[in-house]
């Protein structure tokens, strides 16, 4: 197998796992909601302390920390810094409806070839949540010291995360 028919199939592969969510409004239901608790999860994980002081005071105050963390990412890291944010959220909506598919399909065997997922997973979302993660790990100025805001850093996770949805390509195919 040549290196063409390799890109080929590596593409037609990663078309077919982002396209397997939306055969179904189940799974494209399944697959929104993933990725806006992701999205939630990453924007509230920017500032945890902001977070945890705002909604202990009350959860009337969610859609005010959402929107200002949503504002303090925008302005820090501009468009591009938000939209890995929203295509990490999206990413990891379709893969774990493709991970949840295979499981059923195939069993609890078909978690080894699904780890090859969770590198990709953990590389962009910990670097899409940027300095509140690796603050709560305490890394808190690794970010600040990383070429372009650690966005190297988050196109990298992504470009992970999409090899290995390439690689594992549409749940229902087996590829043995």
């Amino acid at each position: 197998m040549n290196v063409q028919s390799r890109t080929a199939q590596f593409s037609s592969n990663l078309e077919s796992a982002l396209t397997y969510p939306f055969t179904s409004w189940q799974r494209t239901v399944s697959m929104a909601v993933i990725g806006v608790l992701t999205y939630l999860l990453l924007i509230m994980s920017v500032m945890p302390e902001f977070t945890i002081q705002m909604l202990s005071a009350g959860l009337h105050w969610f859609d005010y920390v959402v929107i200002s963390l949503t504002q303090t990412t925008y302005r820090s890291n501009g468009w591009f810094g938000l939209g890995v944010i929203v295509a990490y959220s999206i990413l990891t909506g379709v893969a774990l409806v493709n991970t949840i598919a295979q499981v059923r399909m195939v069993g609890v065997s078909s978690v080894s070839d699904l780890v090859g997922i969770v590198p990709g997973l953990l590389a962009s979302g910990c670097a899409s949540c940027g300095a509140g993660m690796l603050g709560f790990l305490g890394f808190a100025g690794a970010m600040a010291a990383m070429p372009f805001h650690g966005d190297l850093l988050r196109v990298g996770g992504l470009a992970l995360l999409l090899f290995f949805l390439g690689r594992a390509g549409d749940p229902r195919e087996c590829t043995l």
